[in-house]
């Protein structure tokens, strides 16, 4: 099933870092950030992280849950949380079931060769349970704040209602 903005998120069930299980009905009543990225250690996702991690404190303070999703394993998700100093989950997708939910699955290029890959992307769902924004294909340079403006945003519209 695929995830249309507005509409709840389908079922999805997964564990992260930390032991965490992260279903779709896990973090109702709380807004959440699902960053997917291709790969622990290579330089861009490297990037993405340690931004996620320095505006960590901004995103709770907004009331919103960070994790981070990847195809790597467990051991090497716990090596790269440790590694960064991360303050929030990373979520072993190795099965990629819900890197094709969300659709980030796509055919790369890579040394010439055709490869499936994780399309950088990032989901925010509302403390409602319906995904509010997508950002996919993106760059990472300036987006963490982006989806930190999303998130107030949001807060102050949940706060207004």
């Amino acid at each position: 099933m695929a995830i249309v903005l507005n509409k709840p998120i389908p079922e999805f069930e997964a564990m992260a870092t930390g032991g965490v299980k992260v279903t779709n009905h896990s973090h109702t009543g709380q807004t959440l950030v699902l960053y997917f990225y291709p790969k622990d250690n290579t330089p861009g996702c490297t990037t993405e992280a340690m931004q996620f991690r320095d505006k960590y404190k901004d995103f709770t303070k907004a009331g919103a849950v960070v994790f981070g999703v990847s195809r790597d394993n467990m051991k090497s998700h716990d090596l790269f949380k440790e590694k960064l100093e991360l303050p929030f989950e990373l979520i072993a997708d190795t099965e990629e079931k819900m890197c094709h939910m969300f659709g980030v699955v796509k055919n790369k290029i890579m040394y010439g060769k055709k490869v499936k890959g994780i399309e950088r992307s990032t989901f925010l769902i509302g403390a409602d349970g319906l995904l509010k924004e997508e950002w996919r294909g993106l760059k990472v340079l300036g987006h963490v704040d982006e989806v930190l403006k999303a998130v107030k945003v949001l807060k102050k519209s949940t706060a207004a209602a």
